[in-house]
């Protein structure tokens, strides 16, 4: 063999070599993608399964969710993302991130799009926890902390829920059903009883608690002008609260973004007397504009919002200077990976963040694994009804409030599983798609 050959077939086998040593870097090959919308639990849903298969043929499932309009959702991720996904690296977060969001935000997705992308990174980074061998907060540079304070939002077990389950069920953004009286039914509990639910929720080690105590007034009338009825029915049952409690528990406010610029600011000089924590989405994060002229116009914190979803959307707030703290839900900003950079922009700015869930459970685990990692997040909203009443059908994890406070997930990855009999492939809800198929 000539020198010149003798070098070639060494080069040939150098090549072969590098090759495998990078097809064993990719990592696992995503193959096949699931989703259900649980129509008969909770319809606003959208639950996502992502397959991975090893070198060594070992199956890996990895577990994210949305919110809102699920079906779009299912048709974003088969109809376009699934030609992303298939066969590619399940390990590859960064680059799947920045591809799906690059190419959706060419042509102004920003709507279920997003949302897709929400779900897909919560499967993503659940992956790689699990072949990691590590709960995602370890991976995102945690802890930072052991557990993170909670407090009860007034949802009740209704809230969201499948109307064929429970009568009444609303499934419009933001607009829960006032309730009725009955156990966890904190929304009517907190407009007909506050005194006896706030103490109900300090026994069980709630540090704080967030009323919706305005909805039943843009119900009526709309949120444009108030009268002074109307700002002594919302008010009502914080002054009640106070009056019987004192500062035992942190109060919040929630408008739902129903009000006016002149309303919000009747309401929030109204409530300065019962000292609220923050007042969050009086108004609607239409105009930032607006929201400067609103916080420069009161003399109490001010949380926005999830109603927003893109980065540039809290940049441009916390640029304006139009919040004292800003809300994040990890489903509609882009999932872990976009929650992340968000809640790092705010520490720019000293401006603290609140994880947002009024949703389902990945969510809130989520929250947690970013409250795990990033020292600027102080508060993680949950509705106990959910906890207790939808959270066991859909996952094998009992997510327990001990003394205010959720622990961080051990568990490698996002910390639960969805239980496997909700992929029933004969669910009218159930989507998949695997190489070759849609």
């Amino acid at each position: 063999m000539s020198t010149f050959e003798t070098w070639s077939s060494q080069k040939v086998e150098q090549a072969s070599s590098i090759t495998q040593q990078h097809a064993y870097r990719r990592g696992p090959r995503i193959i096949a993608i699931e989703t259900l919308v649980p129509h008969d639990i909770m319809p606003g849903l959208l639950v996502l399964r992502l397959h991975a298969q090893d070198a060594n043929g070992k199956v890996w499932l990895g577990h994210g969710e949305t919110y809102y309009v699920p079906t779009s959702v299912a048709a974003v991720i088969h109809d376009f993302f699934s030609a992303r996904l298939l066969g590619s690296d399940a390990l590859a977060i960064e680059s799947h991130w920045r591809f799906l969001y690059e190419r959706m935000i060419a042509f102004g997705g920003t709507g279920a799009e997003l949302r897709a992308l929400s779900a897909v990174d919560l499967a993503l980074w659940d992956l790689a926890g699990q072949i990691h061998q590590e709960p995602i907060w370890r991976l995102l540079g945690g802890p930072v902390r052991d557990s993170i304070p909670v407090y009860n939002s007034s949802g009740g077990p209704s809230y969201g829920r499948s109307n064929n389950q429970i009568p009444g069920a609303s499934g419009w953004p933001g607009h829960g059903d006032p309730g009725k009286a009955g156990p966890l039914e904190d929304n009517w509990a907190s407009m007909n009883r506050p005194v006896e639910l706030a103490k109900e929720l300090i026994g069980l080690g709630y540090r704080g608690m967030k009323l919706w105590s305005f909805d039943n007034v843009y119900r009526r009338q709309g949120g444009q002008l108030l009268r002074a009825r109307d700002i002594d029915e919302g008010l009502s049952p914080f002054r009640q609260i106070r009056e019987a409690l004192g500062d035992q528990i942190d109060l919040m406010l929630d408008g739902h973004g129903f009000f006016s610029l002149g309303a919000a600011r009747q309401i929030a000089q109204a409530m300065q007397e019962v000292r609220p924590l923050w007042l969050e989405d009086i108004l609607r994060p239409d105009c930032i504009q607006t929201m400067v002229e609103f916080r420069k116009s009161i003399n109490m914190p001010v949380a926005v919002s999830e109603m927003l979803v893109t980065i540039d959307a809290y940049r441009r707030v916390l640029e304006a200077g139009a919040a004292d703290m800003i809300m994040i839900d990890p489903t509609w900003v882009g999932g872990i990976s976009g929650t992340r950079r968000i809640a790092e922009l705010a520490q720019a700015y000293n401006v603290p963040t609140l994880m947002h869930d009024c949703t389902g459970p990945m969510t809130l685990l989520a929250g947690l694994h970013i409250a795990g990692s990033n020292t600027g997040v102080a508060y993680q909203e949950t509705v106990r009804a959910h906890l207790a009443t939808l959270y066991p059908h859909l996952i094998d994890t009992e997510l327990r409030v001990q003394e205010g406070q959720l622990e961080l997930p051990s568990r490698p990855g996002i910390g639960a599983r969805w239980h496997d009999g909700l992929f029933a492939s004969g669910h009218p809800g159930y989507r998949r798609s695997d190489s070759g198929t849609g």
